[in-house]
């Protein structure tokens, strides 16, 4: 699967002008590829677009979640608790005026992978679950992520970060379900709790 053809034909599809469509897809890889983005880069929309593809079937809103997909992270600093609400607000305001996708629709995704919380739109449920599949890898690929995302916030020092990390952790864990869907919680739920208590463990 190649990426910038994936991302130049949702824009066509959406109505974006041909011509602007380059530029747009050097600003997304210039935005994901910033020097402190060990984990939140093009690699994870890659991984979420396999996610994708596996389950579109499943979606009622396709193009409005493959767009979500690559605007979710468009804004990310460690220090920031506006992540989500800014990058939503960038995907909104680059659309053309008559563009063929649910405008609101794909803000309210986009905010809601802050929270990862049960939404009453199904396929918001899917894009939130597919943002957190990492969470079930197996435990080496698992490891990798949590030491990437650790590098992101390597501003912090263990002191501050360790009882950040597992508030965050626990916190997934007090929720009956991690997976929004019934699909990912009957295929991946039982790993991703194992996995996060493993790490809780070692913080």
């Amino acid at each position: 699967m190649d990426l910038k053809d994936k991302f130049v034909n949702m824009l066509l599809e959406i109505g974006f002008e041909a011509s602007k469509i380059d530029a747009l897809w050097q600003d997304l890889v210039k935005a994901y590829s910033g020097k402190s983005r060990y984990y939140h880069n093009l690699t994870h929309l890659e991984e979420m677009i396999v996610q994708y593809e596996k389950y579109q079937s499943e979606l009622t809103f396709q193009v409005e979640v493959l767009y979500a997909i690559f605007y979710h992270d468009y804004i990310y600093k460690a220090t920031s608790k506006e992540n989500e609400l800014k990058s939503a607000e960038f995907a909104i305001s680059i659309l053309p005026e008559i563009a063929k996708i649910n405008a609101v629709l794909v803000f309210d995704m986009i905010v809601a992978t802050k929270l990862h919380e049960h939404n009453n739109v199904e396929d918001t449920n899917w894009l939130i679950d597919f943002d957190l599949k990492i969470l079930s890898k197996e435990w080496k690929e698992y490891e990798v992520y949590f030491k990437q995302i650790r590098k992101e916030y390597k501003i912090y020092p263990d002191l501050l970060y360790n009882p950040g990390r597992k508030k965050a952790l626990q916190h997934f864990l007090e929720n009956e379900f991690i997976y929004q869907t019934v699909t990912f919680r009957t295929k991946f739920e039982k790993q991703a709790r194992e996995n996060i208590l493993k790490e809780i463990a070692q913080l």
